[in-house]
């Protein structure tokens, strides 16, 4: 009969390394303009607060924004939450979703919302792959009034920042722009 004998420990470690739990838990990469943002958690901060969040839900096929409106002075006017105009009150905002069933890996969600007033994209991002998202154009204003502008080829707040060509690690935290 064999019997079962205890492994010995030589005082060398001989473990496997552990799957890294955050490569499981990568953030967000977000293109904004030309800039490249690395491992976020999706939101965007101008002008020191949070003003845009972005979450890639591909199982559901589904990108979602939630984005806080401001006039040239600065006024709270609008207020997207999940894809959804919860504050609007001159109905000025108009929101348009594209969601995916996955059939067709080509077609990808996004979210476009536009000014009724002016016929103008205030925000259209779209997902280009699982975990990135790009924000193909942009045109508000931030909580102090400063226009932010974003184009393929930048990101402008106000007159004084302008991003172009940058690639940052964000080791799971916000974007801050301005």
């Amino acid at each position: 009969m064999a019997e079962s004998v205890e492994p010995q420990h030589t005082g060398i470690a001989s473990r496997q390394e552990a799957p890294d739990p955050q490569a499981s838990r990568q953030g967000l990469e977000l293109l904004i303009g030309s800039n490249i943002f690395r491992n976020t958690n999706g939101v965007i901060k101008i002008q020191g607060k949070e003003q845009l969040f972005l979450e890639s839900k591909p199982e559901q096929g589904l990108l979602l924004a939630t984005l806080d409106l401001y006039s040239e002075a600065g006024v709270h006017v609008g207020h997207l939450r999940r894809n959804v105009l919860v504050l609007n009150r001159t109905e000025q905002f108009a929101v348009d979703v594209h969601r995916t069933d996955g059939s067709n890996p080509s077609d990808l969600p996004s979210v476009t919302v536009t000014d009724r007033l002016t016929g103008r994209t205030v925000l259209e991002a779209r997902a280009v792959a699982d975990k990135k998202v790009q924000i193909v154009t942009g045109k508000f204003y931030s909580h102090k009034g400063m226009p932010v502008d974003i184009t393929p080829h930048y990101c402008r707040i106000g007159s004084g920042t302008t991003l172009f060509g940058d690639i940052t690690e964000n080791k799971g935290s916000a974007v801050v722009l301005g």
